[in-house]
C-alpha cells in the first residue's frame, strides 16, 4: 500500500476473537480516515476468519453508509441493510446490540428518498450514539462515533454552532490520552471546518497527516483549515500530498479510472493556486483534469469537476471563457447531479452578462432555476439553497448589464445575505465566488467605493486572504478617498503573492500604488 499501512492508533474494546483483533483495529482506523473501501477489505478480512462476530458486520455497515454529510447511493444502502440482517442473525451482547441497533437506525425503512431523508435518519442514529456515550464512558470508541455523528447530523444553517461545539469538546477531552488516534484529530477539523471555529483545530491539522501518512484522505484534510485560514501554501503542499497518495492508490489497485480523492485535492490545489495569483500551476491542474475521463467511483467528485473550470475563469474575470464551459468528463451522467451541473450555468450567465449578451445569460438563468425546482423535488435543502444564490447573483448581473441599478442591488444584496445564512460544503474549498465579494464588485462598478469596502471586509472575515478580495478592497479603499487602508491591502496582496511568478495584472497595479506612496 502507498506510504505503507500506517493509519494511526485504535484499540477498540469491541472488537471479535484475539486473532482478528489486528485486522478489527486496522478496519476502524481506516473508517476513522474515511478510507471506505480499505476498512471494507479489513472487515470482510475478520468476518473470513471469525464469521460470528456481529461487530465486524457493524463495522462493514458503517463503511457502506460513507461520508457522514452524504447519501449512499442505493446499491451501497442495500448492502449495508443486508450486512446488518446478517450481523443481527448471530449472540450478541447487550452493548453489541447497542452499537448494531444505532447504525440499524440510519438502515431502517425503505430507501426511497420518501419515507426519511438523509438527515433524518443521521439524527436518529447520533439518538442512539448518544445513548452509548452517556451509558459507557470508559468506551472513547463510543465517544469518537458519537462526535462523528453530530457532525453528519449538524444544521449547517445554525450559526451558535452548537452541535459542532459539542462534538469538538468531547474529542478535545480525550485527544491528549490519544495523541495518535486518527479519528479524533479527524473529526475535530471537519467540526471545526467554519470560518468562526476553524482557528480551534489549527494545531490539530498540523498533526493529522502525521498521524496516518498512508491515507491520501489524511493527508488533503489538514487544508480545510489552512483554507479557511489563508494559510494558501500550507492547504497547496497538503493536496499535493494528497493527490500523489491517490495517484499511488489507484495505481497500485488498477482501477478503471482516476481515484476521486485526487480530484477533491485538485479543487483544492487549484482554489489555492488562484489565491497566490499562480495562474501557472492552476492551469496546469486544470489541463490535466481534462485528460480525465473516467473517475472511480462514478457518483463521486463531481462537484469538482464542475467548480475547477468555473473557478479558473471566474477568479480571473475571464467572462468570454466562462460563456464556454461545458462539463466533463465522459462517464459522469450530469443530468443526476443538478446542485454540480448549476455550477457551469452560474459560470456562463455570469459570463454572458458581463459580456453584454442578456438573452444567454436569461436562458442559463432560467436553467439553474430548473434545477433548483429539481433540488426542492429531491428534499436535497441545502443544495437547492445554494442554487437559489446561484440564481440571484446571476440575476442581479443581468439587471446590470440592463442598467437597472436598483434591481441589480437588490438582487446581489439578497445573494449575499443568503450565503451569510449558510455554510459552504464540505466537498468544496469555497464557492466559485463569494457573494459577498461579487457586491462589492457590483457597488465598486456603481462608483460606491465606500459601500464596496464595506463588502469586500465583510467577505474577507468569511474568506481571509482571497486574491479578489484584497484586490477589491484596495481599489474601493483608493477611491473612497482611504490611502492608509489602500496602502494595506496592497501591500497585503502583494506579501500573499511574493515568489510567484504571476501574470496578474493586478499586482502591477498594486506595485505602482505603494511605490508611489513609498516615493
Amino acid at each position: 500500500m502507498c506510504g505503507g499501512i500506517q493509519f494511526g492508533d485504535v484499540s477498540f474494546s469491541m472488537s471479535c476473537s484475539y486473532e482478528t483483533k489486528a485486522d478489527f483495529d486496522l478496519g476502524i482506523s481506516l473508517l476513522h480516515s474515511f478510507e471506505w473501501d480499505e476498512a471494507k477489505k479489513a472487515f470482510i478480512k475478520v468476518i473470513d476468519n471469525d464469521p460470528d462476530c456481529p461487530m465486524a458486520y457493524w463495522g462493514l455497515a458503517r463503511s457502506y453508509l460513507g461520508h457522514p454529510r452524504f447519501r449512499p447511493n442505493n446499491e451501497d444502502f442495500e448492502k449495508g441493510v443486508n450486512i446488518l440482517k446478517i450481523g443481527e442473525s448471530f449472540p450478541k451482547t447487550a452493548k453489541e446490540q447497542e452499537y448494531l441497533d444505532a447504525i440499524g437506525a440510519y438502515y431502517q425503512g425503505d430507501w426511497d428518498g420518501e419515507n426519511m431523508d438523509h438527515v433524518e435518519r443521521s439524527l436518529k442514529m447520533e439518538r442512539k450514539m448518544e445513548v452509548i456515550y452517556l451509558k459507557y464512558p470508559e468506551d472513547k470508541e463510543a465517544a469518537i462515533f458519537y462526535a462523528l455523528s453530530l457532525f453528519g447530523s449538524a444544521d449547517f444553517s445554525d450559526k451558535t454552532f452548537s452541535k459542532q461545539k459539542k462534538a469538538g469538546t468531547i474529542l478535545e477531552s480525550i485527544f491528549p490520552d490519544q495523541p495518535n488516534h486518527p479519528g479524533i484529530a479527524h473529526y475535530i477539523i471537519h467540526n471545526y471546518d467554519f470560518p468562526e471555529l476553524a482557528h480551534l483545530s489549527l494545531s490539530t491539522a498540523r498533526k493529522y497527516a502525521d498521524i496516518a501518512p498512508a491515507s491520501a484522505h489524511a493527508q488533503h484534510m489538514p487544508s480545510h483549515i489552512f483554507t479557511r485560514l489563508g494559510l494558501w501554501d500550507e492547504s497547496i503542499q497538503s493536496n499535493v500530498n494528497s493527490a500523489s497518495a491517490a495517484q499511488c492508490y489507484a495505481e497500485e489497485r488498477e482501477m478503471n479510472g482516476h481515484w476521486h480523492n485526487e480530484i477533491h485535492a485538485m479543487d483544492y490545489l487549484v482554489y489555492g493556486y488562484l489565491q497566490k495569483g499562480d495562474n501557472k500551476n492552476a492551469e496546469e491542474q486544470h489541463q490535466y483534469l481534462l485528460t480525465i475521463d473516467k473517475i472511480y467511483p462514478e457518483d463521486a467528485s463531481v462537484y469538482n469537476f464542475g467548480a475547477i473550470p468555473a473557478r479558473m475563469a471566474l477568479e480571473n474575470k475571464q467572462w468570454t471563457k466562462a460563456v464556454s464551459i461545458s462539463q466533463h468528463p465522459s462517464n459522469v451522467k450530469w443530468e443526476q447531479f443538478p446542485w454540480e451541473i448549476a455550477i457551469t450555468h452560474f459560470a456562463r450567465s455570469l459570463g454572458a452578462s458581463h459580456t453584454g449578451d442578456i438573452d444567454s445569460a436569461e436562458e442559463e438563468v432560467a436553467i439553474l432555476q430548473s434545477l433548483y425546482q429539481n433540488l426542492v423535488k429531491m428534499n436535497e435543502t441545502y443544495k437547492a439553497s445554494q442554487v437559489i444564490i446561484q440564481v440571484k447573483a446571476a440575476q442581479a448581473w443581468i439587471y446590470y448589464a440592463k442598467n437597472n441599478y436598483e434591481e441589480a442591488l437588490a438582487f446581489m444584496q439578497e445573494a449575499a445575505n443568503l450565503e451569510d445564512k449558510t455554510e459552504k460544503h464540505p466537498m468544496t474549498p469555497g464557492e466559485v465566488l463569494p457573494a459577498s465579494e461579487l457586491l462589492g464588485d457590483m457597488l465598486l462598478a456603481m462608483n460606491q467605493p465606500s459601500e464596496a469596502l464595506l463588502a469586500y471586509e465583510k467577505n474577507l472575515r468569511r474568506n481571509p486572504y482571497r486574491f479578489n478580495g484584497l484586490y477589491g478592497a484596495a481599489r474601493a479603499a483608493k477611491n473612497s478617498g482611504d490611502q492608509k487602508k489602500a496602502t494595506m491591502y496592497y501591500e497585503e496582496l502583494l506579501k500573499l503573492t511574493e515568489g510567484v511568478d504571476s501574470d496578474r495584472a493586478e499586482l502591477e497595479e498594486a506595485k505602482e500604488f505603494v511605490k508611489t506612496k513609498e516615493s
